[in-house]
Parts: C-alpha cells; sequence; structure tokens
C-alpha cells in the first residue's frame, strides 16, 4: 500500500489527548454540579464538582499555553483582530474565556448564598460547557484526509466520553449514597454503550475504506497502540466496565468504583489512541 518512507512529526502531540481528557471531564463535573440545583440527590456533588471542574479548566488552559512554542501567542487568541472564526481552535478559545467567566461568576454567587445567580450562571456555563467537547472533536473532524478522524461521530464521541468519564469521577465524590450512585451507574451504562456502538462503526468503516484508513486500521489494532486502543480503550475500559455495570456486582459500591475506574482508563486510552493513531501513517507516508 505504500511504497517509500519519508518520516514526519506528527502535527498534533499526546499532550491534546490529555488536554481533551481533563477539558472533557471539567464540562461534565460542571454540568454535574448545576445539575444539583434541580435533581435533590447531586446535591452531595455540588461543591466537590465544581472545585474539581475549575481545577482541571486551569489544568487543561495551562498544557495549551506550554504547547506554544512562543506560551505568551496565548495573549493573540484574546484579541479579536487575529480571530479566524471559521477554525475550531479560534471557537475553542472563545469557549475556554467564556466557560472560565461563567466558572468565576457561578463561585461568586455560591460563596454568597445567591440561589438564584448561582442557577442562572451554572445554566450558562453549563450551555457553553457542552461546547467544549464538541469544539474538541470538530478539531479533528475537520481534517479531510485523516482516517478516523474526519467523521461526523467525533463531535458526539467527544461529548459521550465527557459524560463517562465526569460520571466516573462523580461516582467517588457521592459519599456513598445509593440513589445517586444508582443515577450514576445508568449514566454510565448508556454512555458506554454509546461510546461502544460509534467505536464499533469507526473501527468496521475503517478497517474497510481506502489504503490509508487499511493502514490506520493496522496500526491501532496492533503492536503497542493497538494494545493501548483495543486493550485498555476498547476491551478493559468499554467492554469490561459495560458488563460490570450489568452484573450484580455493578449496583455495589465495590463493583461500581471498579467499572468508573476502568471507564476513566478507557478514556484516557481512547483519546489518546484516537488522537495519535491516525497521524502515524502520514509520519511514514508523506
Amino acid at each position: 500500500m505504500g511504497d517509500y518512507v519519508v518520516f514526519h512529526a506528527p502535527a498534533w502531540s499526546a499532550t491534546y489527548s490529555i488536554y481533551f481528557f481533563v477539558i472533557g471531564l471539567s464540562a461534565a463535573l460542571f454540568f454535574f454540579s448545576t445539575l444539583s440545583w434541580f435533581r435533590a440527590e447531586f446535591g452531595v456533588l455540588r461543591s466537590s464538582t465544581f472545585y474539581l471542574s475549575f481545577i482541571l479548566l486551569v489544568v487543561g488552559g495551562l498544557l495549551l499555553i506550554g504547547d506554544l512554542s512562543q506560551p505568551l501567542r496565548f495573549i493573540y487568541t484574546l484579541n479579536p483582530m487575529f480571530w479566524n472564526m471559521t477554525s475550531p481552535l479560534m471557537w475553542g478559545s472563545i469557549l475556554l474565556v467564556l466557560f472560565g467567566a461563567a466558572s468565576s461568576l457561578y463561585f461568586l454567587a455560591l460563596r454568597a448564598g445567591n440561589e438564584k445567580g448561582a442557577r442562572t450562571w451554572g445554566v450558562l456555563g453549563s450551555i457553553v460547557a457542552l461546547g467544549l467537547p464538541i469544539y474538541t472533536g470538530f478539531d479533528l473532524s475537520v481534517h479531510q484526509h485523516r482516517p478516523i478522524w474526519n467523521t461526523p461521530l467525533m463531535p458526539v464521541l467527544f461529548v459521550a466520553l465527557s459524560l463517562l468519564s465526569g460520571a466516573a469521577v462523580a461516582s467517588f465524590l457521592a459519599k456513598g449514597q445509593a440513589e445517586l450512585l444508582g443515577v450514576l451507574r445508568k449514566l454510565m451504562l448508556w454512555s458506554a454503550g454509546a461510546t461502544a456502538v460509534m467505536l464499533l462503526s469507526l473501527v468496521v468503516t475503517t478497517a474497510y475504506g481506502g489504503s490509508a484508513e487499511e493502514l490506520t486500521y493496522l496500526f491501532m489494532t496492533t503492536g503497542t497502540l493497538g494494545l493501548v486502543f483495543i486493550g485498555l480503550g476498547v476491551i478493559a475500559g468499554t467492554a469490561v466496565p459495560i458488563i460490570l455495570l450489568l452484573a450484580p456486582l455493578g449496583r455495589q459500591q465495590t463493583g461500581l468504583w471498579l467499572a468508573a475506574a476502568l471507564l476513566l482508563l478507557g478514556g484516557m486510552a481512547l483519546r489518546y489512541s484516537i488522537l495519535v493513531g491516525p497521524q502515524i501513517v502520514q509520519t511514514f507516508y508523506s
């Protein structure tokens, strides 16, 4: 399928997979904090999920800034004169700023005991937060000649992974409350099921695509990357947790936490392999 070798550096480093993970998790945890104003069982999560969400937002921003060859260039993203509104990356910068502002105002309302203000900024912040996994998916899907990335499923997959990771972390913060753990179990189960269906679709369409798709399929299902994608992401991080959550053990706190830990491991493995795998072909073939 390929008849010459020219080495190239991947355009997107593995750092971005960590960013995808933490920013999706931040968005989901903020949503759960806001949900506490509308669902009583989520009340125990209000403060813990918000503070963790804000910390992860800061970490995500620092990862992006640190990845720049000249970190101070991030200032340009705040200047409308430099905005390219056709770029998902530009929309991502705007969403990050808006989410940071909404999170700050939500925090102030919480500290002041202003329930109405907290509800308002929580809802607005959750709407913006939804855009974070969506834009990261579009960051990849707009690359027309990159196998796996160039699919409308990518933003949807990232939203599912965001909810999945957020519910997994929330289960550790739920303080053992049975009703809340039951809701989180269902959310993890449905999100994991949707993720599994989308992964199956991506793998099958890639396996039966053109030469670049077939090579990408081979890279992602064999060797070290195959271990990460299939072993950790698909089997240990998606299939096994679904089985656990469906089993009687998954209705107990220990089994639920085990499934949650595996889902977090799988979520990171999937983001890494989906980011790195489709770039490998072009490191060998120009």
